[in-house]
């Protein structure tokens, strides 16, 4: 979008939710600078899977030692002129560092700084450590979730917390900010807390708490197992097929295309849930998946298989909606990757992603930010930059 390329992000995080938000920004268009720890202070995960959050495509790359004096003064001096700033440092050690928000907002009072945490960065909670298991179990989400033979909730299929609840909530608040900021001038501080993010994703059932006193448990509600009609069933070839007839005139198709039309007027009728999905259970198990899919899926039933990865990454109408692109990597050369599919981002093929290893966009990025050849030379002998 061309109202967001002349916009500069600087990346402090290399993972999780701020990753997540990175890769939003740059999809539509925003300049993206990745900041990395020094290879020899850098953490475990400096560089993540070559492959991973869109291998960097549309951004650009430099290590700083933000432990080093020099390197902290670079990186004010970078966001002097930057626009957003988003860093996922437990709560207190940014300022520590000398980059935080109150530093950088009061040097630059038109920055949207944003930190992302699993918590927030206040709270009995904020001391926390986490990963996305458990943001969504103290949102409520694996306990909605049904469990396992042994009455265990389920492990997530997705990232939902770092993906949902984290990196979209803070690419959303940081355009909002941007937005509010062409009408005041002034940027913004944004406390993303991944759980606060969850709790958005969890408002039908603590809503519906919070006003009726009503819990919602697996088996309990409409979307969470209470009806045959909205669940996933086996099919004879051992794969998988979903059913979603919520609304009354899906539901009667999907009985009548089944031949199973002695349910068709008892939709909601507790009475009768367990043999409707006997009933169900036994008819999809006549026929292969897919025989099943070209039967019920065009037909107004609200019925989609359930897709393996590789089948995904195979399919005729993700395909044919462009959802993945061929990528250029310097070192691992062509492969394919999902394409930016959130609705305004551009697919333009191929894309040119980040290096990885020692190259970086450093030189690069320090001489648009008026350094010179000799200041740029001697922050690298001493071990600010790579």
């Amino acid at each position: 979008m061309s109202a967001m390329k002349d916009l500069i992000v600087l990346d402090l995080a290399s993972v999780g939710p701020a990753a997540r938000a990175s890769r939003i920004l740059a999809d539509f268009g925003m300049q993206v600078i990745k900041v990395a720890p020094v290879s020899a202070k850098g953490a475990k995960q400096v560089d993540p899977v070559f492959h991973a959050y869109g291998a960097g495509r549309g951004m650009r790359r430099m290590r700083v030692d933000l432990k080093a004096d020099k390197g902290r003064r670079l990186i004010r001096h970078l966001a002097s002129f930057a626009d957003v700033l988003i860093e996922s440092y437990r709560p207190g050690v940014a300022a520590r560092l000398g980059v935080g928000h109150e530093e950088l907002c009061a040097l630059n009072p038109r920055l949207v700084y944003c930190s992302t945490s699993g918590y927030g960065q206040d709270g009995p909670y904020a001391g926390w450590v986490g990963h996305d298991i458990n943001y969504q179990a103290l949102s409520g989400y694996l306990a909605c979730t049904a469990p396992d033979a042994e009455g265990v909730p389920a492990l997530p299929g997705a990232t939902i917390a770092d993906g949902a609840g984290g990196g979209m909530h803070a690419a959303l608040s940081i355009v909002a900010a941007l937005l509010e900021r062409t009408h005041t001038g002034r940027g913004k501080y944004l406390d993303v807390s991944v759980t606060d993010g969850m709790l958005n994703l969890m408002s039908l059932y603590l809503d519906q708490y919070l006003a009726t006193g009503e819990d919602t448990q697996p088996g309990s509600g409409v979307l969470t197992g209470k009806y045959a009609w909205y669940g996933v069933y086996p099919t004879r070839d051992g794969r998988f097929i979903s059913v979603g007839a919520i609304e009354g005139h899906f539901f009667r198709n999907l009985c009548r295309l089944l031949e199973l039309e002695q349910f068709a007027e008892r939709q909601y009728d507790i009475a009768v849930q367990a043999e409707m999905r006997a009933a169900f259970r036994a008819r999809f198990l006549t026929g292969d998946r897919d025989h099943w899919v070209a039967l019920l899926a065009g037909a107004d039933t609200c019925v989609a298989p359930v897709l393996s990865v590789p089948e995904v990454c195979a399919d005729p109408h993700l395909r044919a909606r462009g959802d993945f692109v061929t990528a250029v990597h310097p070192e691992h050369g062509e492969f394919e990757q999902l394409a930016p599919t959130l609705a305004g981002c551009e697919r333009t093929p191929p894309q040119h992603v980040i290096r990885t290893g020692a190259h970086t966009d450093t030189d690069d990025i320090l001489r648009a930010a008026a350094l010179s050849a000799t200041e740029i030379a001697t922050l690298r002998a001493e071990g600010c930059i790579e």
